[in-house]
């Protein structure tokens, strides 16, 4: 059977960040023709540097989705068959820095793709990735559903609840005719993986200190979080996309991609785990008070369980020792992009991925 993705345009927003990079060199395993509109790559170093993902290209255009002319002159030119929107500012502390442009990329971003999505012709659908943030965290032990209310405490939080509320009023007002695109949202955990060097997440902190023989910094032990594996969470857009390549109207809606049962953790539990992985251990509380985060997140996936058969392949302590395993190897010399291609090639191979996502 053909591949469902060999030849088809991608258009790939914020495609320099950790996700964006994984899901590019994903896709253009599978055969795409992928473009990237982007700003320059979030961190130094980055995983988009360190893989060579610029190489896997068929375009690497830089832009703000901030600016609609430039964005929809870059859309236009690609001719896309599907598009996935990651552009984000994507963390909460840095969100209580610079609310405004928080709001401005997470909000108003949005709002540009979707209306430079309407100019186009061809397009079959739009995956939009939020966060499992986006819901009013009413701090209970229940796991959030699709269907639950948009809120957040943050502004972070908030703005990814703001976006989900556009992307419904755009799917009904714009893009709910028998030939306009079909509009996605996907909610995902806390993603983890090889070559995520973000500032103050939790995960590359762990592995700086590490790394460094010092003692990470760990702002709250028992907030409990949805962790999983950056792939898993990936295997579970594209399988939206690949329904809505298909036409499948039912796919556009919201979804949950969330961890298995018994992988949602409390901090303390990862930073103990990736210690003990690493040979190394200790760490510390930070001085001072610390602005407000969630307390207790769980992600409920039963929709795309049952309609799309969509499962985590991975449990969290194989996602966390995948982690060690890629940050080590580099760092005694291993090619990044060679370890991207092993454990994504491994991950595919376990999900039984001859063809495409879904395979």
């Amino acid at each position: 059977m053909a591949s469902r993705w060999a030849g088809r345009r991608v258009f790939v927003t914020g495609h320099t960040g950790f996700k964006g990079s994984w899901l590019a060199l994903w896709l253009a395993e599978l055969g795409a023709e992928v473009t990237g509109y982007a700003l320059a790559p979030p961190t130094s170093p980055s995983l988009f540097d360190q893989a060579a993902i610029a190489g896997v290209l068929t375009r690497d255009v830089r832009g703000n989705v901030c600016d609609l002319p430039a964005l929809a002159a870059a859309i236009a030119a690609a001719q896309p068959d599907l598009v996935f929107h990651l552009a984000a500012q994507p963390l909460v502390r840095a969100s209580y820095d610079d609310p405004v442009e928080t709001y401005a990329t997470n909000v108003m971003g949005t709002v540009n793709l979707l209306e430079a999505c309407r100019r186009v012709p061809g397009i079959s659908g739009v995956v939009c990735v939020t966060s499992d943030k986006c819901y009013e965290n009413r701090e209970w032990v229940w796991p959030y559903r699709e269907n639950d209310p948009m809120g957040g405490h943050d502004p972070y939080s908030s703005s990814k609840g703001a976006a989900e509320l556009v992307i419904a009023a755009y799917r009904r007002s714009f893009f709910s005719g028998g030939d306009a695109p079909g509009i996605a949202s996907v909610r995902a955990g806390n993603v983890i993986g090889g070559g995520d060097w973000a500032v103050d997440r939790l995960v590359p902190d762990i592995v700086r200190a590490a790394a460094a023989g010092t003692r990470p910094v760990i702002r709250a032990p028992n907030s409990v979080r949805p962790w999983q594996h950056v792939l898993d969470a990936l295997s579970g857009y594209l399988m939206v996309a690949e329904r809505l390549l298909e036409g499948d109207k039912n796919a556009a809606t919201a979804w949950n991609f969330g961890p298995g049962e018994g992988d949602t953790q409390p901090v303390g539990w990862i930073v103990d785990t990736m210690l003990s992985l690493w040979g190394a251990e200790g760490w510390e509380h930070p001085a001072g008070v610390q602005p407000h985060e969630a307390v207790m997140l769980t992600l409920d996936s039963a929709r795309a369980r049952l309609q799309l058969g969509w499962r985590p392949a991975l449990g969290l302590g194989e996602a966390l020792a995948m982690v060690v395993e890629w940050h080590k190897a580099v760092a005694d010399g291993d090619s990044p992009q060679a370890m991207c291609a092993r454990q994504l090639a491994a991950y595919r191979a376990r999900r039984g991925d001859g063809e495409g996502a879904s395979a």
